[in-house]
């Protein structure tokens, strides 16, 4: 982005692999992380060490002892919402690793604190900054895929439940598992896709079905288990559907953990063409029918240079830091939508799948047809 971020001095708040992750990718941005805040001392040790930057026990001690220009939050998922609103609070203009909070409620009360501040937040929904996701936003808005009706959307794993007894693992801290992990960010992807279409109504079922057992098998575990009989009390895996206010429906599998392939794609059928988006290929296929000569199907594949998204996210966002202009990309709004399709695919779980219809900022269970 060139020399105008070098002025943004940068916070770092939760100090894990996260948090190390976005120190290197602001130093390379040429900006300064001035100091970090966590509340382990293992962890702020360790990052003073690797860094040589200051730490502080705690957000409340780093904001009131730094002047920041902003701040990146990367703490487990329900201590989001302390953190966010502080800076806020502060006139800090944070970028927030996904998703937006471990609950609903948690979330609704950073959007309200970024609503009030002269700061502008920003969710770490990196996959927006990939090229072939932009390419197929612009088709879809040019309409060369006509009306997108339906879409097929999936994030399996076969063997990739984190450690179990960590905090991803933990409802009460995560929220939840598969979904609000891996499925926020699929979710988040394909909507955006589509142009961030209005939601309407959500049905779901989540499972626990591997990531509880003693005889669970894997290749490659994502964490390490932390004792002999780790605690996992979420789900590892969903199916859900979505309608739009445009009447589009939108089916989500998502898994930590299946018997199957594995698989990150987002599949669009519209009424003139329609495309397919391979996530982990940056990879875009499109399908279309022409009468050039005879009738014939044609796939054609798009080729999009790649780019490190994580560094295109925090050029975006530290840019937008520099101008003062808040960036028109993984907004707290857009965010909050995606927090409450998985409150609604939740809800519509412990319902038996029921639907779950949005409207305005209410989100209610439909209730069974009378047997009377």
């Amino acid at each position: 982005m060139g020399d105008s971020t070098k002025l943004v001095d940068v916070g770092i708040v939760g100090l894990g692999s996260m948090g190390h992750w976005h120190t290197e990718l602001v130093q390379n941005a040429g900006c300064e992380v001035v100091a970090g805040a966590d509340v382990s001392q293992d962890a702020r040790e360790h990052y003073e060490e690797k860094w040589g930057i200051d730490t502080h026990g705690s957000h409340e001690a780093l904001f009131e002892t730094e002047d920041l220009d902003a701040v990146i939050v990367s703490t487990p998922n329900k201590f989001h919402e302390s953190a966010a609103v502080a800076a806020f609070e502060a006139d800090i203009d944070l970028l927030l690793e996904k998703p937006l909070a471990h609950s609903l409620e948690s979330a609704e009360r950073i959007a309200e604190a970024a609503e009030s501040s002269n700061a502008f937040g920003m969710v770490g929904f990196h996959n927006r900054f990939m090229n072939a996701a932009t390419a197929l936003r612009a088709y879809v808005e040019r309409g060369d895929l006509g009306d997108v009706t339906s879409v097929e959307t999936n994030y399996i794993r076969r063997r990739g439940v984190p450690g179990r007894g960590s905090w991803f693992t933990s409802k009460n801290v995560a929220g939840g598992g598969a979904l609000i992990d891996i499925g926020v960010h699929i979710i988040d992807l394909t909507l955006y896709v589509l142009g961030d279409p209005e939601v309407t109504q959500v049905s779901g079922v989540t499972r626990r079905e591997f990531g509880h057992r003693d005889d669970y098998k894997y290749l490659e575990m994502w964490g390490e288990d932390s004792d002999d009989t780790p605690s996992f009390d979420v789900e590892d895996s969903a199916t859900a559907m979505i309608q739009t206010a445009e009447g589009q429906t939108i089916t989500f599998d998502i898994a930590w953990a299946t018997n199957g392939n594995e698989e990150e794609t987002i599949a669009l059928r519209g009424t003139d063409a329609g495309a397919e988006l391979d996530k982990p290929e940056n990879a875009l296929t499109l399908h279309e029918t022409r009468n050039v000569g005879v009738e014939q199907h044609v796939d054609s594949t798009v080729t999009v240079p790649d780019q490190n998204r994580k560094e295109a996210q925090t050029e975006c966002f530290l840019g937008a830091v520099t101008s003062g202009t808040p960036p028109s990309i993984s907004t707290i709004e857009e965010a909050l939508t995606v927090q409450r399709v998985i409150e609604g695919i939740y809800r519509s779980s412990e319902h038996g799948g029921r639907p779950v219809r949005f409207d305005s900022n209410d989100i209610a269970v439909e209730e069974p047809l009378s047997q009377d």
